[in-house]
């Protein structure tokens, strides 16, 4: 499962629960140097399998999981509860692009509270590693462009065409958002006119199909 979205969400929570600074709960944690945690707080990295660890030592009744992905809760102690979602196995940008009279393929239960409306797949390579056929992605609906945080990862339909990126704000300019794909390399920023996004899902998170 990877999710690299809400990071400093989470991490916020936590920093939150041992009541320190910044710097302090770096310094908890053994970091050297507390830049890392800034560095996620810019949406820069998203939280790394040694820093998880290192939380965990430092209080074992928070869920590594969560930390890493965002599923199910932050504490172990939390009580458990699940949701069923509506699926929806075909192509995310046909599905999206007329979601109202789409059929699902029924629902899915997911043993944990995602906050998700529904649960597409996309095939879509911008947003993908290497090794990952397809992903499925649990989609919550954003009423409110105002609702949207720069550095998380959303799906928009703009015009009549449906893009998954990370979108990040233009500064001095409120009607330009410049859309950042995971791979850099073989998919260039794109720019959207906020006048021009017609719908919007934040993606909670996600899980790769390596076998589509």
């Amino acid at each position: 499962m990877t999710n690299k979205f809400n990071n400093w969400e989470r991490l916020s929570k936590v920093i939150e629960r041992f009541g320190l600074t910044i710097n302090s709960f770096a310094k908890v944690l053994g970091l050297q140097r507390s830049e890392t945690l800034y560095h996620i707080r810019k949406g820069d990295f998203g939280i790394s399998a040694d820093l998880a660890d290192r939380i965990v030592k430092a209080d074992k009744d928070i869920d590594r999981t969560w930390l890493l992905s965002g599923i199910g809760n932050m504490l172990h102690s939390e009580p458990v509860s699940g949701e069923h979602l509506p699926f929806y196995r075909r192509e995310m940008e046909r599905v999206l692009l007329d979601i109202e009279s789409y059929p699902n393929d029924g629902e899915i239960y997911v043993p944990y509270i995602t906050g998700s409306d529904i649960v597409v797949r996309s095939f879509s390579k911008p947003m993908s590693d290497t090794v990952t056929a397809a992903n499925d992605l649990f989609l919550k609906h954003i009423d409110s462009i105002a609702d949207v945080v720069q550095g998380n990862e959303y799906v928009l339909k703009v015009c009549d065409e449906i893009i998954w990126r990370r979108v990040r704000f233009i500064k001095g300019n409120d009607n330009l958002w410049r859309l950042v794909a995971n791979n850099k390399i073989d998919y260039p920023d794109v720019y959207v006119d906020v006048n021009d996004v017609k719908d919007i899902w934040r993606v909670m998170s996600r899980i790769a199909v390596l076998e589509s």
